[in-house]
């Protein structure tokens, strides 16, 4: 993948090709940890596995690399939306917002929602039609309302990220990376709404103005199905391929995970999930970093359709 207009350099052959790493624990670990690690764990082009008790980064690979982040820009949307306004405005969906592209509810000129709905809509379901209403809303118009993330990423210390437009469609001059977007997940994920939002699988919104119902379905394959998973959100563009970040709790452990361009999303995140579960209660954290970074280090360094399939 060639990212026209971000300052990065190109990805080596070994890590254009998609090959596979071996996550093995180093010499002197016990039985009982070893049969828990996965046999192979597939490349992603960066990738972020941070132990948020301890405040450890377990594993990463190209972490500040700066990719197209796709839908997980409506993290920050929903960030500025919390921090900005009142979730019981009402918002009417303008034209533009109506015909936003590619994953959308098909909501129509003139509905009027509750902003909170169109938060639930962006979040669980990554619609862009109501990303674009609600941004439009709070900051008078998606231009303004970017600024105001660009800010809240310069507070936040984000230095290898820029925001062009609210949703998360490619443009050259919009980009994150997998350290910038696990800080920018650990700061929404301490709003309670954003972490309510997040964990919902299932929720069904209706403009207050018309007899209509939408139905919200979580984007991410991992609630419900494995213990602990609380969030936070999905993404996808032909440029940024497919997209995660989730926050894990297990045993009095947490864990957050970003995943940027990976292969066989579900998958890996599983594996590296479990993975770094396993570390963490065998209380290797402290020896898995390094290991794990140098095998990182082996493989090399290195506007499309946006929506959460």
């Amino acid at each position: 993948m060639f990212l026209l207009g971000l300052p990065a350099s190109p990805p080596s052959a070994a890590a254009a090709h998609r090959s596979s790493i071996s996550l093995t624990p180093p010499t002197g670990f016990s039985q009982t940890f070893r049969s828990s690690v996965p046999k192979v764990a597939s490349s992603a082009h960066s990738i972020l596995l941070k132990d948020l008790t301890a405040g450890r980064i377990l594993y990463q690979y190209q972490p500040t690399r700066r990719v197209f982040p796709a839908s997980l820009t409506k993290i920050m949307s929903a960030m500025v939306i919390l921090e900005r306004a009142d979730l019981e405005e009402y918002v009417t969906v303008s034209r533009r917002a109506a015909s936003a592209p590619s994953v959308r509810l098909r909501l129509q000129t003139g509905q009027v929602f509750r902003l909170g709905d169109l938060l639930k809509a962006m979040l669980i379901t990554s619609a862009n039609d109501a990303c674009l209403a609600a941004v439009e809303h709070v900051g008078g118009s998606e231009e303004g309302f970017v600024r105001l993330m660009n800010e809240r990423a310069a507070d936040l210390g984000l230095v290898n990220t820029n925001f062009s437009n609210a949703c998360g469609f490619d443009t050259p001059n919009h980009y994150s990376t997998a350290l910038d977007l696990a800080i920018l997940s650990e700061a929404a994920m301490q709003h309670p709404t954003f972490r309510a939002f997040v964990r919902e699988e299932i929720e069904v919104i209706s403009p207050i103005n018309a007899n209509r119902s939408y139905l919200l379905r979580n984007t991410n394959r991992l609630l419900g199905r494995m213990p602990g998973v609380e969030g936070v959100k999905t993404g996808f563009t032909s440029r940024a391929g497919r997209c995660l970040i989730v926050k894990v709790s297990q045993g009095g452990k947490e864990l957050l995970l970003v995943l940027l361009h990976a292969h066989r999303r579900w998958n890996t995140a599983t594996s590296l999930i479990h993975y770094g579960i396993d570390a963490l209660q065998a209380g290797t954290a402290e020896t898995l970093a390094g290991p794990l970074a140098r095998m990182a280090g082996q493989r090399g360094s290195s506007g499309g359709r946006v929506g959460s399939p």
